[in-house]
């Protein structure tokens, strides 16, 4: 091409991006002044948002500056408060007292648990009772729930305090002994073990809960019963069956709550008809054995359930022949965690214990404070546990 013929061509085009742009310039300066004008109609101004009162109606800046600096030493930030939040949070009723965490034998069983690196569900699920399980009851035994398998759990609960994540910490594998170790130091008679769930670990973590009963039986010739309250497995029932058969004498595994709030309050791999599936899998196995194993679960109360929605609940659990049922008030860890719809008076525990006993259950702790793993329950079921062997062995003679 003829370079003469281009150059025109191209200074046009020059020329007309020129026009745009300055066009597009004024356009901008337009509306800059348009909003320069509404400014300067608002009778908004800098004493509306100071404790200086204007002497006068004027936007002379002038005026301002020449009086600024006298008026700096008076000068103020006004502070307003925001206007309220909407409630979410219910204040808590004066039922709800608990025990404060302060006793020599709270420090002294604080100190075990540190000192052996285990991790309890007392601390990490922020459980109210710390204070009064850990400080011992009136016959000085003190008691807690070892939480065991690490203190990560791979489930993301909307009303659980327990850290998550999808890829915690590989199992310690003295962590038997260690448990079995710390139980013994304690002296007692009654151990309560849980766990944080393992999704991670192809066998969800079952072979190492069945270990830590084991060593827990190890102890004193066998004399320490054992309440083993377990994660799911996802409904796995051949890893609910290697915890089951591990010489525990209660199996408990939550439902947590009734059955229409169960997508709302629990992880989206748990399930109201999968936990179903898991306590009536662990009573099956061992009858089967002739082992005296009790099944167990607890229902947390305030999360917007209806009477008819726990009714149903007990007697679902009454067809697989649940022994044991505990009703506890749902408290709100934090801020990101499911708010709390009602607080259930007393008066109203008392009514489900009495209607849960009317329709069989061996043992019902009901209450604001009751956890799944209370201590409160603890001497009940171990004579109940006592008496039911005791019948066994009775029934055996008889027949021999």
């Amino acid at each position: 091409l003829d370079r003469k013929a281009v150059l025109p061509l191209t200074r046009r085009k020059l020329s007309v991006e020129v026009t745009k742009t300055s066009s597009s310039s004024s356009s901008s300066s337009s509306r800059l002044d348009e909003l320069r004008i509404k400014l300067a109609q608002d009778g908004s101004s800098i004493d509306d948002f100071t404790g200086v009162e204007a002497e006068g109606e004027t936007n002379d800046t002038s005026n301002f500056s020449s009086s600024s600096s006298s008026s700096s030493s008076s000068f103020q930030i006004k502070r307003r408060k925001a206007a309220p939040r909407p409630a979410k949070i219910l204040p808590k009723p004066s039922w709800l007292k608990a025990q404060p965490a302060t006793s020599p034998k709270y420090h002294e069983l604080r100190s075990t648990v540190r000192n052996l690196g285990l991790a309890t569900v007392c601390e990490e699920a922020k459980c109210p009772n710390i204070g009064e399980c850990w400080s011992g009851s009136d016959d000085g035994t003190a008691t807690a729930t070892i939480m065991i398998m690490g203190d990560t759990c791979t489930r993301g609960c909307s009303f659980c305090a327990v850290k998550t994540s999808r890829k915690p910490p590989p199992l310690d594998q003295d962590e038997p002994q260690k448990v079995a170790d710390a139980i013994a130091e304690w002296g007692l008679d009654y151990v309560v073990l849980t766990s944080v769930d393992r999704d991670d670990l192809d066998d969800q973590g079952s072979g190492h809960f069945r270990k830590v009963v084991q060593a827990l039986k190890g102890k004193r010739d066998g004399e320490i019963l054992v309440e083993a309250l377990t994660p799911d497995f996802r409904g796995d029932l051949d890893l609910v069956e290697i915890v089951a058969t591990s010489g525990l004498d209660v199996y408990a595994h939550n439902v947590e709550t009734v059955e229409r709030l169960q997508r709302r309050v629990r992880d989206y791999r748990a399930g109201y008809a999968q936990s179903l599936s898991v306590l009536e899998h662990a009573k099956e196995v061992n009858a089967r054995s002739g082992s005296l194993v009790l099944t167990k679960t607890s229902l947390m109360l305030g999360l917007g359930e209806t009477d008819e929605d726990i009714r149903q609940t007990l007697a679902d659990l009454r067809n697989i022949d649940v022994d044991v049922v505990t009703f506890g008030q749902y408290l709100q860890p934090s801020r990101r965690h499911l708010p709390v719809k009602e607080y259930v008076t007393p008066e109203k525990y008392q009514e489900w214990q009495e209607e849960a006993e009317g329709m069989g259950f061996k043992y019902v702790a009901s209450g604001p404070l009751v956890r799944s793993s209370y201590k409160a329950g603890e001497f009940f079921l171990k004579n109940l546990l006592k008496e039911q062997q005791q019948a066994h062995n009775r029934n055996n003679v008889g027949s021999g």
